[in-house]
């Protein structure tokens, strides 16, 4: 059997940084976890092919050498999820589909012309799909038995272009403990977390090492503190393997705030290289996180744990979501403020949506609340809401795009960056000195190819210095802060002019938000009633 694996291309997102991974001659930030741990499961007599059409188109070679046509996809990918099953079934090929959008919405994908739907997670699906193949019994195959991850796969990076992706991505436990209301994590993976051991993540790095990679490895776990036991045990694993091999890999993760308040597990983590964790504030007020059972970051300060995660050299990149119910107007000011108090880099707010069979769902749908007609659509862009909110609509996109307008006007995105980096400790020494010897190129193994490596670095450094300091939209003040970091912090410049190429990208994403919030109220109002253009909240810094 030869079986063509495809991602469908995933739209322009808060996540894609197209420019910035053009600068660094990448195509796509990470690659599809899901499909490589599918493709372990299969049968070794198999044979497999992977597309991920963010980072390369499909082939007519490929369609003409499939037997059988499997597609992952989330729920932003939908459109494109659609038009490869129409394709595939109009070539004749059998078609699998998986991934939280068919998982959620399986009539869907039956409808479409899907062939098998597989719900759930593959360690125990994979054998009842290959089941149904062999007695030719097509429809929704599920299991409501989650698996036990300490006999999941080693993912097959092997699959892999390992050039194409600026960071690997894995996974060491799903499922989280916490039940906010508004999240889909419980009805995917559930609230009892499960583990891999630490040798099984140490095997997967391994087998990234032993391809050739280095760099960026990104931990997609829900919430990879939900077992401090647990990760102290990967880290204390992890630890001596990466020193072992030179400090090969450093990490991002996601993780809940209240991290910042357990010194221990932020030093392991340090130690260990992790640079960044992705965590989950949504709102600086007490009440709105107290209603949506976001206890955890109430139980202590939430500035105080920021505090403590830079000052023990770790990023926070936060999260915030406008229209709660119960919010009170001008809370897109209150998430500005508090970014700028607390010198976050990097936020991404979002629009609250109505994750299907959530919490959150089935109250709004009790409420009478839900729209029809109106799909949930998971992204990192403004949408439609798909229920009604309890305060004025259009009220909350104004506060959206005036709070995306202030975050990423350039100048005041680039002065949160000088900020958080000069304050954050220096590097570790012994981590320093893996920063400074370069690791080889994506894909290349050989230890001979370092000096190629380090032209590369080189090259990069050339290139972030010409567009961040004679093409940039805040030339001045990007060669300004360069110098006062060099002076005053200089272990923390590599991460810092990573953090500032984003400004190309984020400041393109704040004016595709303006229009398309600009679009939404225009949908909402006849002509007599469309209201003026929202006021920005940006005031001094460079134009664009």
């Amino acid at each position: 059997m030869r079986a063509l694996l495809i991602s469908p291309e995933y739209p322009l997102s808060f996540w894609s940084f197209r420019k910035a991974l053009r600068l660094g001659g990448y195509k796509v930030v990470n690659p599809p976890l899901g499909l490589l741990t599918i493709a372990a499961l299969l049968p070794a007599a198999w044979e497999l092919r992977l597309a991920d059409l963010s980072a390369r188109p499909l082939q007519e070679d490929d369609w003409q050498w499939a037997d059988l046509v499997m597609i992952s996809a989330f729920h932003i990918q939908k459109a494109g999820f659609l038009d490869l099953v129409k394709e595939a079934k109009s070539r004749g090929k059998t078609v699998v589909a998986g991934g939280p959008f068919p998982t959620l919405f399986p009539e869907q994908a039956l409808e479409a012309g899907v062939d098998f739907v597989v719900r759930g997670e593959g360690e125990n699906t994979v054998p009842l799909f290959l089941e149904a193949l062999r007695e030719g019994r097509a429809g929704v195959i599920e299991i409501e038995e989650r698996p036990d991850l300490t006999a999941s796969p080693i993912p097959r990076f092997d699959l892999l272009r390992m050039e194409d992706y600026r960071t690997i991505t894995i996974q060491t436990c799903r499922g989280c403990p916490f039940n906010c209301e508004f999240c889909d994590v419980e009805r995917l993976f559930g609230r009892k977390p499960r583990y891999k051991t630490p040798q099984q993540v140490v095997g997967e790095l391994d087998a990234l090492y032993r391809l050739g990679r280095r760099g960026s490895i990104f931990i997609c776990d829900d919430n990879f503190i939900a077992n401090r036991q647990r990760a102290r045990a990967i880290l204390q694993e992890l630890t001596p393997w990466l020193r072992d091999r030179g400090h090969p890999f450093s990490f991002l993760t996601q993780s809940s705030i209240n991290l910042g308040q357990d010194k221990e597990l932020m030093d392991l983590m340090v130690r260990a290289r992790f640079e960044r964790v992705f965590a989950g504030i949504e709102s600086p007020d007490e009440k709105i996180l107290e209603s949506q059972r976001k206890y955890h970051n109430i139980r202590h300060p939430l500035v105080e744990s920021i505090h403590n995660l830079r000052r023990n050299g770790i990023e926070v990149i936060g999260s915030f979501i406008l229209g709660f119910d119960g919010e009170r107007k001008g809370a897109g000011r209150r998430i500005c403020a508090f970014t700028e108090e607390n010198a976050l880099p990097m936020v991404m707010v979002n629009a609250l949506q109505a994750p299907p069979h959530t919490a959150l769902w089935d109250r709004l749908a009790g409420e009478g609340r839900l729209r029809e007609g109106v799909e949930f659509i998971a992204e990192a862009f403004i949408s439609a809401f798909n229920f009604e909110p309890d305060r004025p609509e259009a009220e909350i996109l104004e506060e959206y795009a005036q709070a995306w307008d202030y975050l990423y006007q350039p100048s005041r995105y680039l002065a949160r960056v000088y900020r958080y980096y000069l304050d954050m400790p220096p590097v570790l020494p012994e981590v320093r000195q893996a920063a400074l010897s370069s690791p080889p190129p994506p894909g290349a193994a050989a230890p001979e190819s370092a000096g190629r490596g380090k032209l590369a670095d080189l090259k990069a450094l050339g290139k972030i210095l010409w567009w961040l300091g004679v093409r940039g939209p805040a030339r001045r003040q990007f060669w300004i802060q360069l110098l006062g970091l060099w002076r005053r912090n200089p272990t923390r410049l590599r991460m810092y002019l990573r953090s500032c190429l984003r400004v190309w990208d984020l400041s393109d994403m704040r004016l595709l938000v303006r229009d398309k919030v600009a679009a939404l109220l225009q949908d909402q109002q006849t002509p007599q009633q469309r209201p003026a253009p929202a006021a920005s909240c940006r005031t001094e810094g460079a134009p664009l």
